[in-house]
């Protein structure tokens, strides 16, 4: 990585124990400003509690994480700061129910960032424009298809401006005809250059928009490469085990 690249995350020995469980065992990362990480592995592997653990939904047992500079692990931090840099999207949508979508995604920005209904509105307007969705601003989360709601909470994540997206699984939850229209939303991001560290079975997807993937197992990071080196040259021989079984 060349030395003017801006480190967003450093996580430095991450650990997370359930009880006697280790579930990250010393993990040392960075991901970079404008990167797209994918994470890949197999189930039970870790990947989404490193994932949860970027904004402290799973607290680290033990070990460092760095936001832009910034010790978030420290027990003085405000966590609820980092969280509104860092948007998150979750495998099953969490969308209020009992609100529009509109009400949705104007929620955040009119509480946390202190914007007005009509500005907050406007720009929620603009969003859903963009994923083709306006005509469903005052539809409840029941009405609207699988893909439909990730790409809500997607653009609701938008809404409040972050820095870095984590993406846990975000298309094992729906039909197979409904994760195209979501990848082609995080395709559009990327393009962007927005910062997105991605947990995924996509295999297709972190080849073409990944510009780093990583293969954890048993708790660590057990390779890292490029999407082309990765897939066409694994080295370790779990990965290559692994990507036998799913290619």
């Amino acid at each position: 990585m060349s030395a003017e690249k801006q480190v967003l995350f450093d996580i430095k020995g991450l650990c997370k124990s359930f009880g006697k469980v280790q579930v990250l065992d010393h993990i040392d990362a960075q991901i970079y400003k404008g990167e797209v990480v994918v994470i890949i592995g197999p189930s039970g592997s870790g990947k989404s509690t490193f994932l949860r653990s970027l904004n402290l939904l799973e607290m680290p047992t033990g070990g460092r994480i760095l936001f832009e500079g910034k010790d978030m692990t420290d027990p003085r931090a405000n966590i609820n700061e980092y969280r509104q840099k860092i948007g998150m999207v979750f495998q099953h949508f969490n969308l209020f129910a009992n609100l529009t979508i509109l009400e949705n995604m104007t929620l955040a920005p009119m509480k946390v960032l202190k914007k007005s209904k009509e500005e907050a509105e406007a720009e929620a307007m603009q969003l859903l424009k963009r994923v083709g969705l306006e005509e469903k601003a005052n539809a409840y989360p029941a009405q609207l298809s699988g893909g439909q709601k990730q790409r809500i909470a997607i653009v609701r994540s938008l809404c409040m401006h972050p820095d870095v997206m984590l993406f846990d699984e975000p298309t094992s939850a729906l039909d197979p005809e409904m994760v195209g229209e979501v990848l082609a939303v995080m395709r559009d991001l990327a393009l962007e250059g927005m910062t997105m560290v991605i947990v995924t079975h996509e295999m297709g997807f972190a080849r073409e928009v990944g510009s780093r993937v990583l293969f954890v197992d048993e708790g660590k990071i057990k390779e890292e490469n490029t999407p082309a080196e990765f897939f066409d040259h694994p080295r370790h021989p779990r990965l290559v085990e692994f990507l036998s079984k799913v290619i």
